[in-house]
């Protein structure tokens, strides 16, 4: 039957977040009920709380989580009651034209579960954040949103894969390709720029170059690999990573800020036949002017990286494995461990910068 939990919404563009009762219903077919471990905040979720997403409140904020399954519906054979989980937001679907092209991490029809959690007091529907929702002792999502996982890992920082940590290692590892010996870049050292910046020391490049306007983000960044640091609010980034690099610029430059001026960098900071991967996530009113003869005569690669272009079920095992085998400290990322009443004060610190992740624990 259906369960009465506490979970945090968002009620209004730019309202205080507060703790409801809400209703999760028993899972449909294809749904799955996660009792949740852990958290993290994510900037998405202060995106939502904003309405930079979409207006349709309210919502259930928080999706960077991990759990265990509780009970799953009808027709649901890859996880069971029992499973140590990542809660992910692209629930392929397997039947659209990138999946059966061999592409799942481009599916162009992911899903969420269909049945909605709602208000208790009050029986208004939910929309729950990129489809999760996990501000919240339990959620209902689709059972294709729940990856297995090992579970002797930590849930506070394995639900970090859930989001940010993902998107960062993938756009170094999958979109960039970034390999053995190359110089890469990354502009802005917010909690999927220092992610890249550990998916390059991963994968090998010989060079990792981290460029923000705060020395204490590029200080984050060392200790996550990068081998040089560029304050770019006291120098050119361009210049700089032109000259850290023998005067080419960085085989890879991955932008984790989302902005025009931020991209330029990245464009022009890129060796030539170099790559560009775009993972910061702009606003809908931003435009992109370049010459478009310079877009032809550099050569390479212009990419977006949407979720670090992962496959949930490849990427989250692999990479808990190399975590729980010390060569990836997922633990770095994780600032501070918060309760659901102190949501609110974590969005505040993560705007200030004060934070890399806080992650709430239940």
């Amino acid at each position: 039957m259906a369960q009465e939990v506490r979970g945090v919404i968002a009620p209004g563009k730019d309202e205080p977040v507060r703790i409801e009762t809400i209703v999760v219903p028993d899972p449909g077919p294809g749904e799955a009920v996660v009792k949740i471990q852990a958290c993290g905040v994510c900037h998405t979720d202060l995106h939502y709380k904003q309405g930079g997403i979409s207006d349709d409140f309210p919502f259930l904020l928080g999706h960077e989580a991990a759990g265990v399954v509780e009970s799953v519906g009808a027709g649901v054979t890859d996880v069971a009651p029992g499973d140590f989980v990542i809660l992910n937001w692209r629930a392929v679907c397997g039947k659209c034209r990138a999946c059966l092209r061999g592409r799942p991490w481009y599916c162009f029809d992911t899903h969420n579960a269909e049945q909605r959690m709602t208000v208790a007091a009050t029986g208004q529907e939910l929309s729950p954040a990129l489809g999760i929702g996990a501000f919240a002792e339990k959620t209902l999502v689709a059972a294709g949103q729940c990856t297995k996982v090992d579970p002797a890992v930590s849930a506070e920082v394995a639900g970090l894969l859930g989001c940010g940590v993902m998107a960062g290692i993938g756009a170094a590892i999958n979109t960039g390709n970034v390999g053995r010996g190359d110089t890469v870049a990354v502009i802005g050292c917010g909690g999927v720029g220092d992610a890249a910046i550990a998916g390059s020391y991963l994968a090998g490049a010989s060079k990792v170059i981290a460029v923000d306007i705060d020395d204490r983000k590029l200080e984050t960044a060392r200790s996550m690999g990068a081998t040089h640091t560029v304050n770019s609010r006291e120098n050119d980034p361009v210049e700089a990573i032109r000259e850290l690099t023998g005067g080419f610029g960085a085989d890879v430059v991955i932008e984790a800020v989302g902005r025009p001026e931020t991209y330029r960098q990245a464009f022009y900071a890129r060796d030539l036949a170099g790559t560009v991967v775009l993972v910061g996530v702009p606003t809908p009113e931003m435009k992109l002017e370049l010459p478009l003869l310079d877009v032809f005569g550099r050569g390479g690669s212009l990419k977006s990286s949407w979720y670090g272009d992962c496959l949930p079920s490849r990427d989250f095992s692999m990479l808990i494995d190399l975590h729980l085998q010390g060569r990836l400290d997922l633990g770095k990322f994780v600032t501070e461990t918060i309760q659901l009443d102190q949501v609110e004060q974590a969005f505040d610190r993560m705007h200030a910068g004060d934070v890399l992740r806080s992650v709430v624990v239940l």
